[in-house]
């Protein structure tokens, strides 16, 4: 077998700039023949093609660096081993800090986030093992249910994902007590055939903050059959005066109570069923309705030209869609449409239903121009925005908040407050709405625009609009008091206090 795995055989290398293909050399490649053993060979082999679907060839090429420092520390210290596995994650670890510690190398690496905040990470070499050892363990052999880690793709369940944001495992390794992980796998599974995949992901994160608390004050306890009204009570106690990590207790005492109860009916445990009463969950707190102000849109309008075309075509789209950051973001190529000389859009909202509405000839001529730089690069894409590491899927939420987060940083834009812009998405749509109430139009036709299935939130939009309602009141009512008064003259005396009445003033 050939022992050299060449990037330009891969997908991603096809999709490469010229300026990135002239970077990465003649004939980038990893070489296997570096590794002392078939097995490490074939275990590194695998997990470079599965790491190539997810990657662009620039950013592969990169980490043969990383896999460089890896063949030489096994040179040196690993020769006896067969597999990557005769290891576990902290002695590959250990060892590869040691060896770089000798070769002068960083064990951490500076880096900014997103708004420009400066943080200590792992030096990327670490992270490389870790993936590795991530992937490792993912490819265990044994079946994907019994496993701490699920590869999402290999559970035998039609997912309901978003497409937008990247989520390739679920994790139960934080879950301490071993009993209570098998029967939170039990539940999850359940869980994700009838649920969205995100709503399962903050399930876990209810069962994971029980969990710690559990190993920290009942350590004893390993299963949820040893679990009473009085320990929950407790938790109820600690939530409200020791985590200050909950914010919204409704939500997170909703989704712990959901997989205790289904937890209580796979295994015949009766009093996990009553363990959270209604009255434990406090009553829904509606978060602020927000929007940006007119000013505010100018601001941001003027900044986001000066991101790249594509970005700034995608951000433009989308606060005159009136839509969801998802449902911008997985348009597709064949999204528009004509119907008497009206152009037609089709929204595919990844939260409820697929429905059209007419845009202006603009708004049509700005999406064709996205359609059209996009068939220029991509050509076989289904998505009109999409991914540079993988064409064949919409551009990711977190590289979209990054790169507008990143302008906003640099530009320094600040609100109304003085405040720094946040990747505030949905108040485009909270813009849209209030702007349609502004124009006098009924519900039905503001929901049917705004891809609601109901009137319900409709109120809403129209409540962020009362500041014109009052000031067109405001008018009507002038216009008519100058009306009376004009008509008061020659009525007498006994009328003339109206005149003196501020309120016709």
């Amino acid at each position: 077998m050939e022992h050299k795995i060449h990037l330009k055989q891969m997908e991603s290398y096809q999709h490469a700039s010229e300026m990135a293909k002239k970077r990465m050399g003649r004939d980038p490649c990893f070489d296997l023949s570096l590794l002392p053993t078939e097995v490490m060979q074939d275990e590194m082999r695998t997990y470079i093609i599965q790491r190539s679907e997810g990657l662009s060839a620039e950013n592969l090429y990169i980490e043969n660096r990383f896999y460089h420092h890896l063949c030489q520390l096994i040179k040196e210290k690993g020769r006896h081993l067969n597999s990557f596995r005769d290891w576990g994650r902290e002695m590959w670890v250990r060892q590869m800090k040691g060896w770089m510690l000798k070769q002068g190398l960083s064990l951490t690496l500076r880096e900014k986030g997103y708004r420009g905040e400066e943080r200590i990470g792992n030096a990327p070499t670490i992270r490389y093992i870790n993936r590795l050892f991530n992937f490792l363990e993912l490819n265990n052999g044994q079946d994907e249910t019994d496993k701490d880690i699920w590869d999402l793709g290999r559970l035998d369940i039609e997912l309901r994902v978003d497409l937008t944001r990247t989520c390739r495992t679920l994790r139960f390794t934080k879950i301490v007590q071993s009993d209570i992980r098998q029967e939170l796998k039990k539940a999850i599974f359940f869980h994700l055939k009838t649920e969205a995949l995100g709503c399962v992901q903050k399930e876990m994160t209810a069962m994971r903050r029980f969990s710690k608390y559990l190993s920290e004050k009942y350590p004893k306890i390993e299963s949820c059959t040893d679990l009473d009204r009085r320990i929950f009570e407790e938790y109820l106690i600690y939530l409200k005066t020791e985590d200050t990590g909950v914010k919204q207790f409704r939500a997170e005492l909703t989704r712990l109570r959901a997989l205790l109860e289904t937890i209580g009916t796979i295994y015949q445990y009766p009093k996990l069923r009553t363990m959270i009463l209604n009255r434990d969950i406090p009553p829904t707190q509606r978060a602020e309705f927000k929007t940006y102000s007119d000013a505010e849109l100018k601001r941001l309008n003027a900044f986001i030209v000066k991101a790249d075309e594509q970005t700034a075509r995608l951000m433009i789209i989308h606060q005159m869609l009136g839509t969801r950051i998802s449902d911008t973001l997985t348009l597709a190529m064949d999204c528009l449409s004509e119907k008497d000389g009206t152009p037609i859009i089709r929204i595919k909202q990844m939260k409820t239903h697929t429905y059209e509405k007419p845009i202006s000839q603009e708004l049509a001529a700005l999406i064709r121009k996205a359609i059209q730089y996009t068939k220029e690069r991509y050509k076989e894409s289904e998505y009109l925005f999409v991914s540079e590491n993988n064409p064949l899927k919409p551009l990711q939420y977190g590289t979209l908040q990054t790169r507008i987060m990143r302008l906003i940083n640099k530009e320094d834009i600040r609100d109304d407050h003085g405040n720094l812009f946040g990747f505030g998405t949905h108040m485009y749509r909270h813009h849209y709405g209030v702007k349609l109430t502004e124009m006098h139009l009924d519900d039905w036709t503001i929901a049917r625009l705004l891809g609601h299935s109901s009137l319900k939130n409709v109120k809403y939009y129209r409540k962020m609009s009362n500041q014109m309602l009052a000031d067109e009141t405001r008018r009507v009512r002038n216009m008519i008091s100058e009306m009376i008064l004009a008509n008061l003259d020659g009525w007498g005396e006994e009328y003339e206090q109206i005149r003196q009445d501020d309120n016709l003033k």
